[in-house]
């Protein structure tokens, strides 16, 4: 007996790597490299992103996995006394299983629109901290979180990240970019925040690999290495150094040669826009603009019935009216044929 193939769209690392990477990681597999990240690869991993970024003097670490990027980030950027202003939708806020709070950070959240934080709203939370004559009783907001994508795939304008810095200038206070899926922002056509853009504007943002390409693995980039000294040492003791480093370096090595970090965002971006596009002219409700590579959708349950038969998606909410909400998510993995089979049965 059997089962017939569900086509692929709950995530964008349900496949293991881009196969370039794979071929870079056999060719290096004999090879006699240093420890920690202090091998040739990772040092040419290094300059390629201080380059993309026109940073020469910043310094990047290479780390496992989103939820350990930031919490380790978070907490090293942070004193004891600060919290972390996040939009109530961000992934600290809902999908970290308390990662921040478990390093000793409140994560103090706004409300947010299209899954983005605005500038007037940490002002006004900040302000309202510093005005509070019981303040030192209370949790200082310390570092602004936000990810680019946002957890419903839309994209910061430039202008909103340049509100969002002249909003922690005025109150002292860090800004912090998650880009775990930072190549689909990069790639969208709507995007206008470069690379070069966030070493400007962040204190600290990393560069996705995990969800955008690679195995495993993301790039942790401090524009100004002054802003966390010791930051190795803080990834060691946090039990988040990973002893054979190349195996990292070696992916971002690749990913940042021959534009191929660019070709997997345009790639899954494209695909998402002819799923958007399919759901769309089957009379289904787009819950956010698609901009990136995930599309999010609210089914009735005939929908939702008939989909699940045989498209694989991840559960999102229930919605008040009945429907359920859904995301299908594209990758570098994401074929024709698939898209091609989802947009018959969105047809049927």
């Amino acid at each position: 007996m059997t089962t017939e193939k569900r086509l692929p769209f709950a995530s964008d690392y349900q496949q293991g790597a881009h196969p370039r990477i794979l071929e870079r990681l056999a060719a290096a597999n004999m090879e006699a490299n240093a420890g920690y990240g202090m091998d040739a690869h990772s040092e040419h991993a290094r300059k390629f992103i201080c380059d993309v970024c026109s940073a020469p003097q910043a310094e990047v670490h290479f780390l496992v996995g989103g939820t350990q990027a930031n919490a380790v980030t978070i907490d090293a950027l942070l004193a004891p006394w600060q919290g972390v202003v996040a939009a109530s939708s961000g992934h600290v806020s809902v999908h970290e299983a308390g990662a921040i709070e478990a390093c000793g950070h409140k994560v103090i959240q706004l409300p947010e629109t299209d899954g983005k934080l605005g500038a007037a709203d940490v002002d006004a939370l900040a302000t309202s901290w510093e005005q509070d004559e019981n303040r030192d009783h209370m949790v200082m907001p310390g570092l602004v979180y936000i990810s680019q994508p946002t957890e419903y795939g839309t994209l910061y304008s430039l202008r909103e990240l340049i509100a969002l810095r002249a909003a922690c200038d005025k109150h002292d206070m860090r800004l912090y970019v998650d880009g775990a899926r930072l190549a689909y922002a990069l790639a969208a056509p709507a995007n206008d925040v470069t690379l070069a853009d966030l070493a400007r504007l962040a204190d600290a943002f990393y560069i996705g690999g995990t969800k955008c390409g690679a195995l495993l693995g993301e790039a942790v980039v401090f524009p100004k290495p002054e802003t966390c000294p010791h930051f190795f040492t803080l990834v060691k003791r946090r039990g988040a150094l990973l002893a054979k480093g190349m195996v990292a370096g070696i992916q971002f090595e690749t990913l940042f040669s021959d534009g191929l970090y660019q070709q997997i965002g345009q790639r899954a971006v494209e695909q998402a826009r002819r799923i958007a596009r399919a759901f769309d002219d089957a009379g289904c409700e787009l819950m956010y603009p698609q901009q990136t590579n995930q599309v999010f959708v609210a089914l009735d349950e005939k929908q939702y019935v008939h989909l699940s038969e045989r498209v694989e998606m991840s559960f999102w909410e229930h919605l008040a009216d009945g429907r359920t909400a859904v995301r299908l998510a594209t990758s570098w993995a994401t074929i024709d044929e698939d898209v091609d089979e989802l947009v018959a049965l969105l047809r049927d």
